[in-house]
C-alpha cells in the first residue's frame, strides 16, 4: 500500500500540471487563489472548532462523565452497558472524534461485547449536531439558529433511544 502512495502522489501532481497546460490555465495562480480562500474559511471556522475542542476537553477532565457513569451503574439494569455508553451519548452530539475514541475504548474491552454493539449502533444512528451547526452555520454566516439546535438535539435523542432499544431487541 505504501508503494501505491509513493507512485500516486507524483502522478497526481503531474496530471494536474498537464491538465492545466492543456486547458491553458495558470495552475500556480489557481493554487494561490484557492489557498487564500482556504485561509479565509479557516479564519472564520477556527474559533468554533477551538471552542468545541475546549468544551470536550473540559467535560472529560472535570470528572462529570465518571460521575454520570457511577450514577447510572447504581440505578439502571444492564448498568455496565449504560455506564459504558454514557460518555458516547454525551459526546456524540458534540464531537465525532471524541465519540470515535469512546467507541474504540468500549470495543477494546471486547469487539463482540454487547456494549460494543450498542456503541457501534449509536455511532451510526446519530450525528455531531452541535459541531455541524457551529461549523457550517459559522462558515456561511448564519447567526440566528432558531429551531436548528433543538430539532437537531431532538433528532439525536430519538436516534440514541432508537439505537439502544433496537440493540436490546436485535443484538442481545
Amino acid at each position: 500500500m505504501n508503494n501505491i502512495s509513493l507512485i500516486f502522489i507524483p502522478l497526481l501532481i503531474t496530471f494536474v500540471i498537464i491538465y492545466s497546460l492543456i486547458k491553458k490555465n495558470n495552475a500556480y495562480d489557481s493554487f494561490i487563489k484557492g489557498t487564500k480562500e482556504g485561509l479565509g474559511l479557516f479564519k472564520e471556522v477556527f474559533p468554533s472548532v477551538c471552542a468545541m475542542l475546549l468544551a470536550v476537553t473540559l467535560l472529560k477532565s472535570c470528572g462529570l462523565i465518571d460521575d454520570i457513569k457511577a450514577i447510572l451503574s447504581k440505578y439502571l439494569p444492564y448498568s455496565n452497558v449504560f455506564s459504558d455508553i454514557a460518555p458516547m451519548v454525551i459526546f456524540r452530539p458534540i464531537s465525532g472524534s471524541a465519540s470515535v475514541a469512546i467507541l474504540d475504548q468500549v470495543c477494546s474491552q471486547g469487539g463482540d461485547s454487547f456494549s460494543c454493539k450498542v456503541a457501534s449502533t449509536l455511532q451510526g444512528s446519530t450525528d455531531t449536531t452541535i459541531y455541524v451547526l457551529s461549523l457550517y452555520f459559522t462558515s456561511v454566516g448564519v447567526t440566528k439558529w432558531k429551531h436548528a439546535l433543538p430539532v437537531g438535539l431532538l433528532a439525536d435523542l430519538i436516534g440514541i433511544s432508537s439505537g439502544v432499544i433496537l440493540s436490546f431487541i436485535f443484538l442481545q
